[in-house]
């Protein structure tokens, strides 16, 4: 029986810093006249519960003295980030695994997504870039619950049979949902990253197994917790 391997994706399988992070910082500056750095949003996503870029750009939003209506935040990203007809930033995003990294993967894991994004548009970027490589795809509107709850962790291993599993991810909300789901963590934690040694203490201290650069030392930590 295959093990497991489930990713997130943001952060993970694809660099979001021109894509999700870049639709933030433009989102909240249409309607505070603010611009945050990149520095500053890493912060929030550090504290944990903001997995969702919505509700973390109406918090910021918030927190600039602006009251506005969460359902215009919603509808100015999503503005940015798809375009109009999914034409916007998330044509900027690049696709992280090195050649054949996920063809070697697959021969002993089952290999399956769990991300904060709609899944529709989880599958817009791996249609570019992986289109058959995962199964299932679990994103924030197929769970009642999005992480921290480990709602899409359990809802994917149940639906897998499998050996032994692990979960990828580059938040503290995505190390604190697979602690809750039972599941062994791997964090990553780009050098390149804002923020990058405080993000790799804090998913060491949530209980992270491993926490490596990218995901193309993978196959490493896996031979070694094997």
């Amino acid at each position: 029986m295959k093990d497991l391997i489930v990713f997130d994706m943001d952060g993970v399988l694809v660099d979001v810093s021109e894509s999700y992070r870049s639709a933030i910082q433009a989102t909240v500056l249409h309607f505070t006249g603010t611009q945050p750095t990149n520095d500053e949003v890493q912060v929030w996503k550090n504290k944990g519960g903001f997995n969702d870029d919505w509700k973390l750009s109406h918090r910021m939003i918030q927190e600039l003295g602006e009251e506005v209506a969460y359902d215009d935040v919603v509808n100015r990203f999503q503005q940015i980030f798809l375009g109009e007809n999914n034409d916007g930033l998330i044509l900027r995003e690049r696709w992280l695994a090195g050649e054949g990294l996920f063809e070697r993967l697959a021969r002993r894991h089952h290999l399956a997504v769990f991300t904060g994004r709609l899944g529709a548009e989880a599958q817009l970027t791996l249609d570019r870039f992986a289109k058959t490589t995962f199964n299932p795809v679990v994103g924030a509107d197929h769970v009642a619950n999005g992480k921290p709850h480990p709602e899409g962790l359990h809802k994917i291993r149940a639906s897998v049979p499998h050996g032994k599993s692990w979960y990828l991810g580059d938040t503290v909300d995505d190390a604190r949902a697979s602690r809750a789901a039972g599941v062994p963590f791997i964090g990553i934690a780009s050098p390149a990253a804002p923020r990058h040694a405080e993000l790799a203490q804090l998913l060491r201290d949530e209980g992270a197994v491993a926490v490596i650069d990218d995901i193309n030392s993978l196959e490493g930590v896996l031979a070694a917790n094997s």
